[in-house]
């Protein structure tokens, strides 16, 4: 059962492009009535290619400005100002290009008084009208879906807990597993968000892909007759990464931004939003092992090495890349 479904999930991450996945990000800070300066961050193929993205308003927008470019981490960022009479409440903008058929956009709406205004553009509904200055209810919608949907595309942190799943056997010990993950990173996501500790985003990612590789070494020990600490007392493991894990939903958000008239709300329902995504994920392995455990009845036990390695090449691959982009 278990090598059947990590090899599924493999085959799901292998099979997807990372530029695919990663979203762009569409920001429009009031600077004074009427107007906005605009930030369009595309993400880049390579040094000095960008994703087929643009961006259209209509025509009661007018620029004030003319657009300046420039790669920078990994991304192309476009600047400049438009303004709208009566502000933008009521027009239409919308994503197009080719690449807009496969890549969503994370737009921000900021306002002079603090609060915010945040969207999804997807390829399915690539365009939207502005509705006008968002009430707390707005809020708090906004950023549980984005919680659930960060959670749910986080390939890195699904293995995870996929590794975390295929190292414990027993309820009790999964119950507080999956909850000392859950409190560490819930602990790290609050303190970065809050801006009370700042890591740099890269060495955390490549961590993040090492601690997929250290559980799934930590597998194949389990299976070879060596029990270690991960085995026996997985959930400090689970704590330990999950503090980790935190500051990578942290980076995620910190992109999209917190409203400053609702920070609470926002922090707390994002937060909420990755637990109903965790949960649901794990709902899924579970359901799927007993289907085939009914279905299978026995388990090879040497093939409980094959996720595990399997994973694990993945996530080393990860480490690999992530830590080669420090220096480019």
């Amino acid at each position: 059962m278990r090598p059947i479904l990590a090899l599924l999930l493999l085959c799901a991450v292998c099979g997807a492009r990372a530029d695919e996945l990663r979203p762009a990000y569409l920001q429009l800070t009031e600077t004074r009535p009427d107007v906005f300066e605009v930030l369009f961050k595309v993400p880049a193929r390579g040094g000095a290619e960008r994703l087929d993205l643009r961006v259209e308003f209509d025509d009661s927008v007018v620029a004030q400005s003319a657009i300046s470019d420039g790669f920078v981490g990994g991304a192309h960022l476009q600047r400049w100002t438009l303004q709208r009479p009566g502000g933008l409440a009521g027009t239409q903008l919308g994503m197009t290009g080719p690449a807009a058929l496969r890549t969503e956009t994370l737009l921000r709406v900021q306002y002079r008084d603090g609060s915010a205004l945040v969207h999804r553009l997807t390829p399915e509904a690539p365009r939207y009208v502005v509705e006008p200055q968002p009430g707390l209810w707005q809020v708090v919608s906004t950023y549980l879906v984005l919680g659930v949907e960060h959670i749910l595309i986080g390939l890195d942190h699904l293995l995870f807990v996929l590794v975390l799943l295929l190292m414990v056997d027993g309820t009790r010990k999964l119950v507080a597993t999956i909850t000392a993950f859950t409190v560490a990173h819930s602990i790290t996501l609050s303190l970065a968000a809050l801006d009370l500790v700042r890591v740099p985003v890269p060495p955390v990612e490549a961590c993040i892909a090492l601690s997929i590789v250290f559980v799934a070494a930590e597998i194949v020990h389990r299976e070879r007759g060596l029990p270690s600490l991960t085995a026996r007392r997985p959930w400090i493991v689970a704590f330990t990464f999950g503090l980790l894990h935190g500051l990578g939903f942290a980076a995620a958000l910190g992109e999209i931004g917190l409203p400053q008239s609702a920070v609470p709300a926002a922090l707390l329902f994002f937060n909420v939003g990755v637990e109903i995504g965790q949960l649901l994920f794990v709902a899924a392995v579970l359901l799927f092992g007993w289907v085939a455990r009914q279905a299978l009845r026995s388990e090879p036990p040497r093939w409980r090495e094959v996720p595990a390695y399997a994973v694990g090449a993945l996530a080393m691959f990860w480490v690999i890349e992530r830590t080669a982009g420090f220096w480019a």
